[in-house]
């Protein structure tokens, strides 16, 4: 495993006990790839800056009063594990495949992670509210929306990442859901934009 020194561009700005957790959850994630699919193969070259500061980006987003998250779709931890071990924010991790909850709650366990586990599926999810909800790469807005949306508390917001067709995502949401919708370019991604979605609420139908 290489060493990434504090504040250089490839991991952004942490302490070194940060630094170290996160090496840690690296160094389980590659094991663990030899056996489960958590990432792209083509990414494990780049998996600091196309992942772990992808990720760490986020947390620049997240109000200071945020006292619990909830990260949908979990997979190998991306976002809600990395922002977790950052910021040290509690998350609830809704991850429905076993084996990848398996990781998850062996990463929890190795880094020390303010986080819990729940292998369900997003819409069986037996879950208090919480003032953030994210997920990256799990579905299109539409349907985050729709499962965000029970799950958020009043005054809360959800962080998405998205890639290059957000403008049609956003247009195909805006018929279903009311919303209002900040946006804030990737720092890791020139095509890619954060989502900071808030004041969410159905459309209703017209008489």
């Amino acid at each position: 495993m290489f060493h990434v020194k504090p504040g250089s561009p490839e991991i952004g700005h942490v302490s070194r006990e940060v630094q170290e957790r996160l090496e840690a959850y690296v160094t389980l994630l590659l094991h663990w790839q030899r056996t489960i699919n958590l990432i792209s193969p083509l990414d494990i070259d780049a998996i600091w800056r196309r992942h772990v500061l992808d990720c760490l980006q986020l947390s620049a987003l997240i109000p200071r009063a945020t006292s619990r998250a909830i990260d949908l779709g979990s997979g190998a931890g991306l976002p809600g594990l990395v922002l977790a071990i950052a910021t040290g924010l509690y998350f609830d991790l809704v991850e429905s495949n076993q084996r990848k909850a398996a990781f998850l709650r062996e990463a929890i366990r190795l880094t020390r992670a303010p986080a819990t586990v729940h292998a369900t599926r997003i819409e069986s999810a037996k879950l208090g509210a919480a003032s953030l909800v994210t997920a990256r790469a799990l579905a299109p807005l539409t349907t985050l929306l729709s499962w965000a949306a029970p799950l958020l508390a009043t005054g809360g917001i959800c962080l998405f990442p998205k890639g290059r067709r957000v403008d049609d995502e956003l247009t195909i949401a805006a018929t279903q859901w009311n919303m209002r919708v900040e946006k804030t370019p990737s720092r890791t991604d020139p095509a890619a934009t954060i989502l900071l979605i808030s004041e969410i609420s159905p459309v209703q139908p017209k008489p």
